[in-house]
């Protein structure tokens, strides 16, 4: 009997290290899981391997994964493309198809989408009014540069040369490679070193870091995913602007959503609007899955941790157009108002803090032009030789961007930021998109500026319409030029050029008959992702002013 109370001892003792020993172990744990599987249990994180096994600095990827590979329920949720409110899809009689002649796609029009607004009818909705709206509208039609339409770039408009390209050596803008050492120390920054520095004049550097996301984002259209549909090179994706006296910072998601706090940034105009929108998604989505409650006539994202929305709204040409008979321009022929907005979004304005715009390649496309409740012009049509045409496309375009940037200053409820995203670049070599035009082979940023005469005079006019729009402006709104058209000049490597779709690239060879290529749009993940970059350094500008930054 003397021995019981010695063992019931030395039992007591051991139970008792056994449970501190379990207690500091699950301390451990909690304050730093040594894997994966309990990263995942702990942090509510269900990504693949490749996700969790990256490395940050400073909360900043550094080894970005080969591929993201979304999980079951994720493919399953109503988050990915053509599920839900987003479908593609329509039951609406009205809407019809029609085959793009270079995507070889079909979109959906709807013929009645503007006959609302030419009877005199107003249209009073709400953002939440959307979420259950069922109409439609060519927003997923991709515009082509200006060949498309068979425009033909010669002789000189405004006395600027538009017969050939000309080639410019620019030293300072050469291919430099930086070391990642230096390279991760720049890319660690919140934002630039000056609040004053030009963003927009530079060089490209690579960047051995790699991408902000993979090909594998949910929301990446077909058509932009270059690597998806078999494209062999990849370091078109590691190529990083840098200005000539500052650092443009690595897009950071969590920033960019503190910063956007209870507010709400609307993208607005053509496919390039498109490209640019998508790509923010894709960055986003690194850190947080938003919730759809867009449709196909206003895409919406919520990001319920900061309440932020990023909306998407279709606008060709940014002012009002309609295929209605209008004097002597027959029914089915787009007739473009210049001088009226399109009513499609200005009802809209005052529930955006920031819209980012993008417009001028619809200007290329078959239309007649009407200013002052007069046909004055037309691109590729003017059936009365006796009548005198005084305003062609490129004029047209300036005219657009005045009006659309008066209107949004001088809107009475518009206190917001807009951001004018300059003229995007093409880069089609021997011939037009459909005579065998191509960027094929392209693998580099070039290190000479090869500038073309089409371009230069869209981004003069652009230009030309923002100054004057900015001397008209009464309201408390501020508008900013985000002047993206020199840098990505020397970007001919970044579009998706034959790898456009997943059929195989000897489909579309340079010549005739091939099937033709895109070199308007950008690759995803590629170049289009710095436009996020530079957007997000303007907000911080904005926003946070000279004191937030150092």
């Amino acid at each position: 009997m003397s021995a019981y109370p010695k063992s019931l001892l030395s039992i007591v003792a051991s139970v008792g290290a056994v449970a501190v020993f379990l207690v500091l172990a699950s301390l451990f744990m909690v304050s730093q899981p040594p894997g994966p599987t309990f990263g995942r249990f702990f942090y509510g994180i269900n990504h693949s391997e490749n996700f969790d096994s990256m490395s940050l600095v400073n909360g900043i990827r550094v080894n970005p994964p080969s591929d993201l590979n979304i999980t079951k329920d994720m493919a399953k949720s109503n988050l990915s493309p053509g599920k839900g409110d987003e479908s593609l899809g329509s039951s609406d009689p009205d809407v019809k198809t029609f085959a793009d002649p270079t995507l070889q796609t079909q979109h959906p029009v709807s013929e009645n989408t503007y006959k609302k607004s030419m009877s005199g009818q107003n249209v009073n909705l709400s953002l939440a009014s959307f979420h259950n709206t069922n109409v439609s509208n060519p927003e997923d039609v991709v515009d082509q540069p200006r060949e498309k339409f068979g425009a033909s770039i010669e002789g000189k408009v405004d006395g600027v040369s538009l017969s050939a390209n000309k080639t410019v050596k620019v030293p300072q803008l050469s291919k430099e490679v930086s070391s990642s050492v230096s390279l991760v120390q720049d890319i660690s920054k919140t934002h630039s070193s000056h609040s004053d520095c030009d963003l927009y004049h530079g060089q490209w550097i690579y960047d051995p870091t790699g991408p902000l996301y993979s090909n594998s984002c949910p929301v990446l259209t077909q058509m932009q995913n270059c690597q998806g549909n078999g494209r062999p090179d990849k370091e078109y994706e590691n190529w990083r602007w840098k200005p000539e006296q500052c650092d443009l910072p690595r897009f950071d998601p969590e920033k960019f959503l503190e910063l956007m706090r209870g507010k709400t940034l609307a993208f607005i105009g053509d496919s390039v609007a498109r490209n640019q929108m998508e790509s923010l998604l894709c960055i986003l989505w690194q850190v947080e899955v938003p919730k759809n409650r867009g449709n196909r006539r206003m895409h919406r994202y919520y990001f319920r941790s900061t309440s932020t929305m990023i909306v998407r709204i279709w606008s060709s040409w940014l002012v009002h157009k309609t295929s209605e008979p209008f004097d002597f321009a027959p029914a089915g022929l787009d007739k473009v108002f210049l001088d009226a907005p399109d009513e499609a979004f200005m009802e809209f304005v005052p529930q955006f803090d920031v819209i980012v715009l993008s417009s001028g390649h619809w200007f290329a496309k078959k239309s007649a032009y009407i200013l002052d409740n007069k046909i004055l012009g037309g691109q590729l049509w003017w059936p009365d030789k006796s009548r005198p045409k005084k305003i062609n496309n490129v004029k047209a375009f300036g005219i657009s961007v005045e009006t659309i940037l008066t209107s949004l200053g001088t809107h009475p409820n518009y206190t917001g930021l807009a951001i004018v995203r300059s003229f995007s670049p093409d880069h089609y070599v021997g011939g037009a998109w459909d005579t065998g035009g191509s960027c094929t082979g392209k693998v580099k940023p070039s290190t000479e500026l090869v500038e073309n005469g089409f371009t230069n005079i869209m981004h003069k006019k652009q230009v030309d319409g923002f100054n004057l729009a900015m001397k008209k402006k009464t309201n408390k709104s501020k508008m900013r030029l985000m002047d993206i058209t020199e840098a990505f000049s020397y970007r001919h490597d970044g579009h998706p050029g034959p790898y456009r779709s997943p059929e195989p690239p000897e489909k579309t060879k340079p010549g005739k008959k091939s099937r033709p290529q895109d070199c308007l749009h950008w690759c995803m993940p590629g170049p289009v992702d710095t436009w996020n970059e530079l957007m997000l350094e303007v907000i911080i500008r904005e926003y946070e002013g000279t004191a937030g930054l150092s």
